[in-house]
């Protein structure tokens, strides 16, 4: 690895972002190896997925256990495809979102994150529409230039 202004420049997958997390997993993209799009972040996009694995993902993996990231990174083309905002904060490496394979767990790890982590945005995904409804994912975000807005939706 060689650092260059605290910044970590690398193509090593297997480095750790946080105790239990890696690059590999807040970069995989089915749509990029789909249509063989390279998904590789910039070392600031690197900088930004760790402070989002330290302050929000690793917390609530330490809780409840292993937590499945369904979308970390994404490129400005795979973000395209996806149907992602222009502005999305997965395109800045501040933004993750968490697999929920229950109601139950939906409730518990929407409920850790907004009492005690320090994130920007908390969306349960997609919105429920009927009470037998649950959120499919969590999108979580954690904003590294500007303070946090704790905005739950």
């Amino acid at each position: 690895m060689k650092h260059t202004k605290n910044l970590v420049l690398t193509n090593d997958l297997t480095i750790h972002l946080s105790d239990h997390f890696t690059l590999h997993e807040m970069v995989s993209s089915g749509t990029a190896l789909r249509f063989g799009i390279d998904n590789t972040p910039t070392p600031e996009v690197v900088e930004n997925l760790r402070f989002l694995c330290r302050a929000v993902l690793e917390p609530l993996r330490l809780r409840y256990g292993r937590i499945i990231i369904t979308s970390g990174y994404r490129c400005r083309e795979v973000n395209r495809l996806v149907g992602g905002s222009p502005y999305s904060q997965h395109l800045r490496g501040e933004a993750a979102d968490i697999y929920i394979p229950s109601r139950e767990k939906a409730k518990k790890y929407f409920e850790f994150i907004r009492d005690n982590t320090d994130f920007d945005q908390l969306i349960r995904e997609p919105i429920a529409r009927e009470e037998k409804d649950y959120p499919r994912w969590l999108h979580v975000s954690h904003a590294v230039h500007r303070p946090n807005r704790h905005e739950t939706i």
